[in-house]
């Protein structure tokens, strides 16, 4: 072959009318990858996540479907204040961009009131201690009820007039009353203890007669 021939490609014009037409595929190609990318993915295409905090979990479904998201509840929690079943948070967070079709997980108001073990207080624990542990379990505490004892002292807990048992469960936030010594037992254990002192102590002094005197 000699350098002529081999350099004959160059005034070939099916050989630059190939490779423009390569060329041409390529870009055509990738391009309609990139097309097809974008509207795979949704490219450009976003939702504003609406805010349903205090809507009922029906309302909400029903907003979410005019902006083409889902819902689901996934987790719930108690507050007292709240209606029962409102929405109380979701995920993503209300004014967040998604895409269509995203799923949002609500956190609603539980429908029960949840139950709680009262703590250990009865027999082991002063007034003071016992009101402490009752307040932070997240219950309520009424006047207490004194009965005869050392003073300070819980001897129990009631709750609406029943004598609870340690680890007993009842509504969360309930008003409870703990029954403490009123000093009583220990006053009447000193006038006791008085009294037997004043027995010792007042017994007369015997006296010598006049036949065992000396004198």
């Amino acid at each position: 072959m000699t350098i002529k021939e081999f350099f004959s490609f160059k005034v070939n014009k099916f050989f630059w009318l190939n490779i423009i037409g390569m060329v041409a595929t390529g870009v055509l190609l990738l391009f309609g990858v990139m097309r097809w990318l974008d509207v795979y993915t949704r490219h450009g295409e976003a939702v504003i996540v609406p805010d349903v905090k205090g809507m009922t979990v029906e309302e909400a479904t029903r907003l979410f479907s005019e902006k083409k998201l889902a819902c689901v509840v996934s987790d719930s929690t108690y507050v007292k204040k709240q209606p029962a079943g409102i929405i109380l948070d979701l995920n993503p967070a209300a004014g967040q961009k998604v895409k269509e079709g995203r799923l949002i997980y609500l956190t609603i108001n539980t429908l029960s009131v949840p139950l709680r073990a009262i703590p250990d207080v009865a027999d082991n624990s002063s007034l003071r201690q016992a009101q402490a542990k009752i307040l932070a379990s997240g219950f309520k505490l009424n006047e207490e009820e004194e009965v005869s004892g050392e003073k300070d002292w819980v001897y129990g807990v009631k709750y609406k007039g029943r004598m609870l048992t340690a680890g007993e469960e009842i509504p969360l936030g309930a008003a409870l009353t703990l029954i403490v010594g009123n000093g009583m037992a220990s006053i009447a254990l000193e006038e006791d203890t008085l009294g037997v002192g004043e027995e010792k102590t007042d017994a007369p002094e015997a006296s010598p007669s006049e036949e065992d005197s000396w004198f």
